[in-house]
């Protein structure tokens, strides 16, 4: 049973990270910061890497906050059941969405199965709707707050390096303050954590109790001196040569300031593909966690729940799989189909969205990161030009954004009602 179960889960997070790959490294390939088959090696380490770090705490929301689990205290079986039809339903969603190249919320999808399956199983009382409001009111935000961050961060980079006369030299002056805007971005939620170990090695092997903040800014402070001494190094290296900031024949890029603004793309992209690897596993996870707790335990997942590190390995590989073999499709709408990219554009807005995610995720708010990204794109576009927005686009990604609850809430809960007279005695 349990391996059955674990399938779907994996068919589940494959689908995920085919559909959702295009949030991490859409705007980097479209910009040309980074060539596909870079972007899914980059993407898929990762991703990975968040998943088993971080991925625990949305997968807890998603299994005990959005269906009361003491509503089936006395048929876990029941839930059980629900839980596999929330991986089918939304596996066979997001495989239409990507076959469209729709890049749709999958933290809307299983939101909507689990309400929809609990809603047939034990009616509107066993839904959390005041869980389910809170997560839909930071849906409602999220393209709005990431657009604005996106939409400042540029406005910051046009006025004060763009669109002054000796662009080069402004950029020189503020590569400190890039490097440590988007080191911070990522330093100042995931660091503490990473450098836990540190802290206690230091303290068991040397004795040192240093203070376990003081490492984090000792970190974060020489990753910013780093980058910024590499990205001055590299503006200095004259004329000639692959890294020459003047004219480089073998680059996508030939602008000297765009292509200095793609190398912090590409690690902003990395912060994305790291923000998005720790938030949406759990969408693929968290029945599977909740099933595997029924199963060893006899009892459904309440304040105790914990997600086995096993899970969250089989979603990290799940999402690696499908990302590798279908992130393509996605890519394109994300990257290129919204409004033209430049490396400065696509910084920005893969800034915001770091920002707008990672937050949520140590809050442990399923959040859409193809909200996030999307939001991030529409606000650079303001600001460049709003004409150069296709709302054609934009028109089919919302249309497909506000079907997923009802499409998905509707098959979970078919899927239900057929699983359970299939399976009455799983």
């Amino acid at each position: 049973m349990i391996v059955f179960v674990a399938l779907l889960a994996f068919y589940l997070a494959w689908n995920l990270g085919a559909n959702d790959v295009a949030n991490s490294m859409g705007t980097s390939v479209g910009s040309k910061a980074v060539t596909l088959r870079q972007a899914l090696i980059i993407a898929g380490i990762l991703e990975f890497t968040g998943a088993v770090l971080f991925g625990g705490e949305v997968s807890e929301t998603l299994a005990t906050e959005i269906v009361n689990p003491s509503t089936f205290a006395s048929t876990p079986q029941t839930l059980l059941i629900g839980m596999v039809s929330v991986l089918i339903s939304c596996g066979l969603w997001l495989q239409i969405a990507t076959s469209l190249g729709l890049p749709v919320s999958s933290s809307h999808g299983v939101v909507g199965a689990i309400a929809g399956f609990s809603w047939i199983a034990a009616g509107m009382g066993s839904v959390d709707w005041s869980s389910i409001g809170t997560i839909t009111i930071g849906w409602v935000l999220t393209p709005i707050i990431s657009g604005s961050v996106a939409a400042l961060f540029y406005s910051i980079v046009k006025r004060w390096i763009l669109d002054r006369p000796h662009p080069l030299e402004q950029l020189r002056e503020w590569i400190p303050w890039l490097s440590a805007a988007l080191l911070s971005v990522f330093g100042v939620i995931v660091l503490p954590t990473l450098t836990q170990p540190v802290h206690a090695f230091l303290t068991n092997r040397w004795g040192l109790n240093l203070p376990a903040h003081d490492i984090t800014l000792a970190t974060g402070a020489i990753a910013a001196v780093s980058l910024s001494l590499i990205s001055w190094r590299q503006l200095e290296s004259g004329g000639a040569g692959e890294n020459s900031p003047i004219q480089n024949p073998k680059s996508k890029i030939q602008n000297p300031i765009e292509r200095q603004l793609g190398r912090f793309q590409v690690l902003s992209a990395c912060f994305v593909a790291f923000a998005h690897g720790s938030n949406d596993v759990g969408n693929a996870i968290a029945p599977l966690a909740a099933i595997s707790y029924i199963r060893r335990t006899g009892s459904v997942p309440l304040g105790d729940f914990s997600v086995p590190l096993w899970i969250l390995v089989l979603g990290g590989l799940g999402i690696v799989a499908g990302l590798a073999v279908l992130g393509k499709n996605v890519i394109t709408t994300v990257g290129e189909n919204i409004i033209p990219l430049q490396p400065s554009g696509g910084f920005c807005a893969e800034l915001a969205t770091a920002t707008t995610v990672l937050l949520a995720s140590r809050l442990g708010l399923p959040v859409s990161t193809s909200h996030a990204l999307v939001g991030g794109v529409i606000g650079i576009g303001l600001v460049q030009n709003w004409r150069s927005i296709r709302i054609s686009t934009l028109r089919s990604i919302a249309g497909a954004w506000v079907i997923t609850i009802p499409i998905t809430a509707s098959l979970g809960a078919i899927i239900f009602a057929i699983a359970r007279l299939l399976l009455p005695q799983l």
